[in-house]
């Protein structure tokens, strides 16, 4: 993660859908975003109350293990949590590529995350197209591919976790991500000697951005990776989690010039 650098064209002004207000984004501009880059950032939404009337214009919220009563989860520093398993969000220290709920059998879909206030120094978020990651690894290792797309590879999450495994195919030659790479990621052998590559290429195709209160991000979950470094200072984000109000369909084309077309999963089937 050390190695992340801001690739060009600025994350923030490709994917940027305005400012939100009662009527605007369009929502039918953000929804046709979403199913061509899996990818929105929006301004103005300034407290629970616009993130949260954001969010529901999108999903439909679902509360989470550390979610608020009203289904929002605060992401701030927890000197309690920051070393436990599953919880690094709530530290300080930086935060590796990860789907959110990839432990659970089906993550959300959509994933919101507003910036209340920003660090003082660091707290960027790192987000990673899992298509980019795909395509580069159905080109410089096509094997890693295969054996990532294995089912029951690896173990997400503690006692209660799932077996799955990174790259899930579906019908018409769509693929999704997940993953974590934290200590609750148990490895099939036959899968160990690859995961290497996949990080390597995580790196390769991560994207820093720094949001300022106010700004959020709108993510596939299923498509995007994010992250965040590591940080000083009163750093708070408010995040929604849920499923689209709008039609999506599961995971994201292949790059074409890859090549790349997985038979279904079983787990998709």
């Amino acid at each position: 993660m050390r190695g992340a650098i801001t690739h060009p064209p600025d994350l923030l002004a490709a994917h940027s859908v305005g400012t939100a207000t009662a009527s605007a984004p369009d929502d039918a501009i953000v929804a046709a975003r979403l199913r061509e880059t899996g990818l929105v950032i929006v301004d103005g939404l300034f407290g629970r109350s616009a993130v949260l009337a954001f969010a529901a214009r999108f999903m439909t919220v679902v509360p989470h293990r550390d979610s608020d009563p009203d289904r929002l989860t605060t992401i701030r520093h927890i000197s309690r949590h920051g070393d436990r398993p599953g919880f690094a969000g709530f530290g300080s220290g930086e935060l590796a590529a990860h789907t959110e709920g990839s432990a659970v059998p089906v993550p959300p879909r959509l994933m919101l995350l507003g910036c209340e206030r920003d660090a003082d120094l660091g707290g960027e978020c790192l987000l990673t197209d899992g298509r980019a990651v795909h395509a580069d690894l159905q080109t410089r290792c096509p094997d890693a591919v295969a054996m990532l797309s294995g089912p029951r590879t690896v173990y997400f999450g503690a006692g209660n976790g799932h077996l799955s495994q990174v790259f899930t195919a579906y019908p018409g030659g769509r693929v999704s991500v997940r993953l974590r790479q934290d200590g609750l990621a148990r490895w099939s052998p036959l899968v160990s000697p690859y995961v290497p590559y996949l990080r390597e290429a995580v790196a390769r195709h991560q994207h820093t951005v720094r949001l300022s209160p106010g700004q959020a991000y709108l993510l596939d979950n299923r498509r995007w990776l994010h992250a965040r470094t590591e940080f000083r200072g009163e750093r708070r984000f408010l995040r929604a989690l849920g499923e689209p109000r709008f039609s999506l369909a599961e995971g994201f084309t292949v790059a074409p010039e890859t090549g790349g077309v997985l038979p279904t999963s079983k787990e998709a089937a």
